[in-house]
């Protein structure tokens, strides 16, 4: 397992959309979800979640389990459409919360130089509109509810590629109980987890269940945001964060 903690990248504008993102997605976990507490939890991922089947107003079809057909959320209920945003700032669960504000927090702050603090906000959310469709679309009668920001995130990975592709990324090394750290280019992280990732797509794309994991909203996230840096970026944000690393040494 590789696990990125950090990048050799410094700000030229202080990330406040960035720290926001988690502030406020971390507030919604703690405040809306109950921080994981049930019956809240279930609640907010039913009531806030984005089920395809009622966002498309699909008849649902029952998942299957090993101990039969499960309907997770009802076939009723939920904020249709807008659910796709809402979606963004739920969570499943602990570690799925961290894990996604940590990769925003280490590859969120730099996009954001890019294009400044406005237009980074409505890219975040284009890339999570776009990275929640490619699930939807796959499975359009489903009733399982998309919920996590790994979609718009996603979307900054992607941006990520495209602006900065060289730059030194320090990762976590796990082989089993032994872990070390090594530091990687950009292109090799980012391109390693988007392999993961299309891997684990190939079982929904077989029209089978990929373990709850949304592999095509990541894919179709990152795909999103590759493509859309080109018109969300400023050109002289882009090229100032640049002499600014030349100034210091980094390129």
């Amino acid at each position: 397992m590789v696990f990125p903690y950090k990048d050799d990248n410094p700000n030229i504008l202080t990330p406040v959309v960035t720290i926001g993102l988690v502030v406020v997605t971390t507030l919604v976990w703690l405040l809306v979800q109950g921080a994981g507490g049930e019956p809240r939890l279930t609640l907010s991922v039913c009531e806030l979640g984005a089920v395809p089947s009622r966002v498309f107003g699909n008849q649902p079809v029952p998942i299957m389990s090993p101990r039969g057909p499960v309907l997770p959320c009802g076939e009723v209920g939920g904020l249709g459409w807008l659910s796709v945003f809402t979606s963004m700032f739920m969570h499943g669960g602990w570690f799925h919360l961290i894990g996604n504000m940590w990769f925003l927090w280490v590859f969120g702050d730099n996009v954001e130089d890019s294009m400044g603090h406005g237009r980074f906000v409505l890219f975040y959310l284009v890339c999570g509109v776009l990275a929640a469709m490619a699930q939807m679309l796959a499975s359009p009668s489903s009733p399982v509810p998309l919920v996590g920001a790994s979609g718009a995130i996603s979307g900054v990975m992607g941006a990520y590629l495209v602006l900065y592709p060289k730059v030194r990324v320090h990762t976590l090394i796990f082989l089993g109980f032994f872990i070390t750290t090594i530091e990687v280019p950009a292109y090799f992280m980012l391109l390693y987890w988007v392999f993961l990732q299309v891997i684990g797509s190939l079982p929904a794309v077989g029209g089978a269940e990929a373990g709850g994991v949304a592999f095509l909203a990541h894919i179709g996230g990152f795909v999103s945001g590759a493509v859309l840096i080109r018109l969300f970026a400023k050109p002289e944000l882009v090229q100032a964060h640049r002499y600014h690393h030349s100034v210091i040494g980094i390129r």
